[in-house]
């Protein structure tokens, strides 16, 4: 290395390195975020929201899994190569397996809007591929997409915003995106009425920290959400 090279790479600013997590860690955020949502569903469908605080409770859902998604997805090489296809394949199907019951419980406008959380997974991993992927055609496809997508998935463009600023946090952990992170996820107030979703982050950064030993169980979550919407809509019955 030249001299001019090593003056240029030392004045550079230093790219932190990704998050690190155990996959204890990972898998306790995910199961904070499905206990959230299971009471969250269970006191809207079941109980007509009349359990105290299970709907507040319920905010820290999304953005816990948001969080693992975009977590599991910023890990190098994942969100481009073939393990992106199959995460994006699973969204497809379970997304899909989820619908009958999700259409099912009902208090959706015109009987199917807004598709389901599976949906707008779905739709933030297709834009995070395109936009890792690079380039003009699919930068711009990723905006197109991101709009279109958007309109029609659960907690629309402010839920797409909370798992790409995750992504970008996990990425790249500075402060800047941490601030970005807090802006996004603060932003899905507007769709719950009130501010709950920010719990969310001091206990993804709790969890993140203890090393837990907690086993990994494969596909576990993608098959829970259609099955206990299923669950929930026979109780209904």
């Amino acid at each position: 290395m030249s001299a001019r090279e090593a003056a240029i790479k030392a004045s550079s600013p230093a790219v932190p390195a990704p998050l690190a997590l155990s996959t204890g860690a990972v898998e306790a955020i995910k199961w904070v975020a499905l206990v959230a949502m299971v009471v969250d569903h269970t006191n809207k469908h079941l109980y007509a929201g009349a359990i105290p605080f299970a709907f507040e409770l319920g905010r820290l859902a999304l953005p816990l899994f948001a969080f693992a998604l975009a977590y599991n997805l910023a890990r190098p090489g994942v969100i481009e190569g073939d393990a992106g296809k199959r995460v994006i394949g699973r969204l497809v199907v379970f997304g899909a397996a989820a619908t009958p019951a999700y259409m099912a419980l009902g208090k959706l406008s015109w009987g199917w809007w807004p598709l389901n959380v599976m949906a707008l997974f779905l739709v933030a991993a297709v834009v995070l591929r395109l936009v890792e992927q690079g380039g003009t055609a699919r930068r711009a496809m990723a905006a197109i997409i991101f709009l279109a997508a958007g309109s029609v998935v659960e907690f629309w463009w402010f839920g797409l915003g909370a798992i790409g600023a995750a992504w970008r946090y996990c990425k790249a952990p500075t402060w800047q995106n941490a601030a970005l992170l807090v802006a996004a996820v603060a932003s899905l107030g507007l769709v719950n009425g009130n501010q709950w979703a920010l719990a969310a982050l001091p206990v993804a950064a709790l969890l993140s920290r203890i090393n837990l030993t907690i086993p990994r169980l494969g596909r576990f979550f993608y098959w829970f959400y259609p099955l206990h919407l299923a669950a929930l809509y026979l109780l209904t019955l």
